[in-house]
């Protein structure tokens, strides 16, 4: 799946830019405007990286990054572009919780290098994901148990994916529908229930007691690998 960024920005031919060449680099993006709005669209959509200029209208991007960084366990990942340059400037912004901080103007391709960097750093992939006698690779979206293929479709396939860059965590259905099936408007359907027995037949031990996907009653689904 590709790495989603949020661009934080309020001049809007810089944004542009930025919002095209890292679409180039087949990166999801979306952008926000000032403050308030990157907080919701960071709730909404989830990045795995937010690029963050800090003077923005309303709330700050100081403030920004300090809300955003406030639950290490699910923050994403922030670089703080600005025309400040002094180290004063620069401790604030580590101290908010930016992992990065890049000083206007730049290249762009110092800021993809500082990009890919963060990312490595805080978002590391895995390609593979292991339950008890099962193999999936991402990379070739394939399974295996032992040496011999197992048969998953591709939906079964980018479920499990999903849910294992974000093991132990909660994923619900709207999520799924809007990040697996790619619905914008999430219909009253019950594919993803459907979908997760399925799967459950083909992973678990006894899938009325499942080991790896488990029910959040009200919530959601969590994958939960063997350590």
């Amino acid at each position: 799946m590709k790495r989603k960024i949020l661009v934080v920005e309020d001049d809007a031919a810089l944004a542009r830019v930025l919002c095209d060449n890292l679409t180039y680099e087949d990166f999801e993006v979306t952008l926000a405007q000032d403050g308030a709005s990157a907080l919701r669209t960071a709730e909404a959509v989830e990045p795995d990286l937010v690029l963050l200029d800090m003077m923005l209208p309303g709330i700050s991007g100081l403030d920004v990054c300090d809300r955003l960084s406030r639950n290490p366990a699910s923050s994403p990942a922030i670089i703080i572009l600005t025309a400040r340059n002094r180290k004063e400037d620069k401790l604030r912004g580590f101290r908010a919780g930016a992992d990065d901080y890049v000083t206007k103007p730049f290249t762009l391709d110092e800021l993809l290098a500082r990009v890919r960097a963060v990312l490595r750093r805080t978002r590391p992939i895995d390609d593979t994901l292991v339950l008890g006698p099962l193999t999936f690779d991402f990379r070739h979206y394939s399974a295996t148990c032992g040496e011999q293929p197992v048969s998953f479709t591709q939906h079964e396939l980018e479920v499990l994916h999903y849910m294992s860059e974000r093991s132990g965590r909660i994923v619900t259905r709207d999520e799924l529908l809007q990040h697996v099936w790619g619905y914008q408007n999430v219909p009253v359907t019950r594919c993803v229930d459907n979908l997760i027995a399925r799967l459950r037949t083909k992973i678990e031990d006894d899938p009325h007691h499942p080991r790896y996907i488990q029910t959040v009653h009200g919530d959601g689904y969590r994958l939960t690998p063997d350590r």
